[in-house]
């Protein structure tokens, strides 16, 4: 016997999702965070390594790696991807949808 299950669609966003305030930072912060995981991974940095780069403690690189990364701001995230040699640029441009609210966003290269 199979018992029908109820679900909800979410949205893009896990954390308006579950109800956090301030959702759209964090998603902000999440996707900066995953971008600078990707960049240590693949340098093969050490988080010591990231920390020193970063004017860090290693221990605050593991929680930041593990997602406790409400310590850190949009900006000191974008600092550190520019210390991983990116560049960062912040484009703001006028809304054009009605039907939808303005939005924060991390663009794909």
């Amino acid at each position: 016997m199979s018992e029908k299950i109820s679900h909800k669609k979410g949205t893009d966003n896990l954390f308006a999702d579950i109800g956090l305030p301030n959702a759209e930072e964090h998603l902000v912060k999440a996707q900066l965070v995953y971008k600078i995981d990707m960049l240590l991974k693949e340098r093969r940095l050490k988080q010591i390594e990231a920390a020193r780069l970063f004017g860090v403690k290693q221990p605050d690189v593991s929680k930041m790696l593990h997602g406790d990364f409400r310590q850190f701001s949009v900006e000191r995230l974008l600092r550190f991807l520019v210390a991983l040699g990116q560049d960062v640029e912040i484009i703001v441009k006028p809304h054009r949808d009605a039907g939808a609210a303005p939005t924060l966003r991390v663009a794909r290269a």
